[in-house]
């Protein structure tokens, strides 16, 4: 398997889930402003819409949106323990998490990172984050992980997402339960091993 990425960008939640899961695979960074990967290629040839993740199986399958890649590779492990069972309730609570991260939280940092966005747009942006921190760390409270005792794959997706609030002026420090998360998150071998990949750390 070939993981295709971008230092930082939400292809760090697979990059996790690589790691978690003992795969063997290679990685391969991509300048999402030429989309050129290190190696030349054009990287819209992988994924015509140009952005990271992308995962590219031996088989010669490209498998491309972060949530998905995620649950694909937690079903290749299931003794890890990334995902619920196919069809369980906690599985659709699980999806129900991988859907909220992306649409409220992911789409909600597009305004904060585009240079051209308004300043009033930028705010009512991270007027909305607040909010949905609020959220996430009332559903956090009490617990190590989004879904109880065990690390899943929504977790390598949220704490990539909080991650982003560094860098635009959206600190954590009004949410202990969010910033004792992320600490904790970032412990992880696995997640070292990501972070030190993609020279984050």
């Amino acid at each position: 398997m070939k993981l295709y990425f971008s230092p930082g960008a939400c292809s760090l939640s697979p990059h996790i889930v690589l790691e978690e899961g003992g795969f063997a695979y290679t990685a391969e960074r991509v300048d999402l402003a030429t989309r050129r990967t290190e190696t030349g290629t054009d990287y819209t040839t992988v994924n015509p819409n140009g952005y990271v993740p992308a995962l590219a199986l031996d088989d010669g399958q490209v498998l491309t949106e972060g949530p998905a890649i995620v649950q694909y590779l937690a079903d290749r492990v299931p003794e890890k323990r990334l995902a619920p069972p196919a069809g369980t309730w906690e599985r659709y609570r699980l999806v129900e998490w991988l859907n909220f991260i992306s649409t409220e939280l992911h789409k909600g940092f597009g305004a904060l990172f585009n240079p051209q966005a308004p300043e009033a747009w930028k705010e009512v942006a991270k007027s909305q984050l607040t909010r949905r921190f609020d959220h996430v760390s009332r559903k956090l409270e009490g617990k190590p992980f989004l879904m109880g005792e065990d690390f899943s794959v929504a977790d390598a997706y949220l704490f990539t997402v909080l991650r982003w609030g560094n860098y635009v002026g959206l600190e954590l420090a009004p949410w202990p339960v969010l910033t004792a998360y992320q600490g904790r998150v970032a412990q992880r071998p696995a997640v070292q091993a990501a972070l030190r990949a993609e020279g984050l750390i």
